[in-house]
């Protein structure tokens, strides 16, 4: 059965919305089991639950995480959404990240997720 694109806009808005409120496990449950999370800061893949305990970690360390200037186009088997990532580092320091994500989408769930940053804006939003 192929994924309407509402159930995919529905998918991906569920995704973003669970980062904002912390709930890891609301983004495992929007992963697959074997979904592939790329980097093009290092182009590595890594596994789902290295993905989770790296999101665990960012949460833990930036807090206020917002998604703004949301522009989330679903298609047939994905979608794409560039935003801005906004939030405040424990230092106090409000910080903001411009991004775009893609992801591949298979029986309802996140297969492949490609994520694309800028690596100075990456150092400077966790204060590196």
């Amino acid at each position: 059965m192929t994924d309407s694109i509402e159930q995919i806009d529905a998918l991906a808005r569920r995704f973003f919305d669970s980062i904002e409120a912390g709930d890891i496990d609301g983004v495992s449950a929007c992963y697959a089991d074997s979904v592939e999370v790329w980097h093009n800061t290092d182009r590595k893949t890594e596994g789902k639950a290295q993905n989770l305990k790296v999101l665990q970690g960012f949460i833990g360390h930036i807090s206020g995480i917002r998604y703004e200037q949301r522009r989330l186009s679903p298609f047939q088997g994905g979608f794409v959404q560039q935003h801005l990532l906004r939030g405040r580092r424990p230092d106090g320091e409000n910080v903001e990240l411009p991004a775009a994500i893609i992801c591949s989408v298979v029986a309802g769930k996140i297969t492949r997720l490609d994520e694309y940053f800028d690596s100075a804006q990456v150092a400077a939003f966790v204060g590196r």
